[in-house]
């Protein structure tokens, strides 16, 4: 597929919304792919799933970075080994953008969009995009579409140009219509990593697990990374 001249930058996790964006983005840009480690529990295996996205998919440029800040300030079950990561019991009743949960990062997603949008000002690149969703979502303030649209406005009062624009292709979409764009997108699932918990395999009973395993059931198809405790939380 030939690709437009415009650059873009996706920021990839390695998790099933981000490797959707970032088949978007290899579809309609000359893309360049952003990963963030920042001591989260799960970062081995995600850079693990970065690198082999960005090969699968074809994404040359590819950047790795540290942000050592956000495991420093901890307050996140992700980054704080005394916080547990809530399970199914916890989270099966969670009701988007109500309680907060304990694996929120605090204000994680302006580290990563300051990092991409510095690397875009380098690259020329006009876009970026981010896997953020609000529906069907654990909730987090940082990915709510007032959000995105405030950065944007930081963005253009403080770089050179004032033109890079912070994209969110997936924000209003549930959960089943991402995998199924995915599907179309040719994305690369059986890659992808979305456990808060486990790095060997995935344990299908945090609050991660469950939304991706109900969107693939609500999909009508099987997810196909290994899980601990898969059939549990599919019925």
């Amino acid at each position: 597929m030939i690709q437009s001249a415009k650059r873009a930058i996706v920021l990839l996790s390695g998790g099933m919304d981000s490797c959707v964006c970032a088949a978007l983005a290899a579809r309609d840009h000359t893309a360049a792919a952003l990963h963030v480690s920042y001591g989260q529990r799960t970062e081995d295996r995600e850079r693990q799933s970065f690198l082999a996205i960005c090969q699968r998919l074809n994404i040359q440029d590819k950047l790795l970075v540290r942000n050592e800040a956000l495991r420093d300030i901890g307050g996140s079950a992700l980054t704080d080994e005394n916080i547990s990561v809530p399970t199914t019991a916890d989270a099966a009743g969670h009701a988007p953008g109500h309680n907060i949960p304990v694996t929120y990062v605090p204000f994680r997603n302006a580290h990563f969009l300051a990092a991409a949008v510095s690397w875009a000002e380098v690259l020329g690149a006009e876009k970026v995009l981010i896997g953020a969703v609000e529906q069907d979502s654990s909730g987090y303030p940082d990915c709510r579409p007032a959000y995105y649209e405030a950065f944007n406005r930081v963005i253009k009062a403080g770089t050179k140009e004032g033109t890079i624009e912070i994209v969110t292709p997936l924000i209003h979409l549930r959960k089943a219509e991402i995998v199924r764009l995915g599907l179309e997108l040719g994305a690369p699932f059986d890659l992808t990593w979305s456990c808060y918990k486990r790095e060997d395999q995935a344990c299908g009973i945090c609050d991660s697990c469950v939304l991706r395993l109900r969107a693939f059931a609500a999909a009508g198809t099987r997810d196909p990374i290994p899980y601990v405790e898969k059939e549990i939380v599919e019925l």
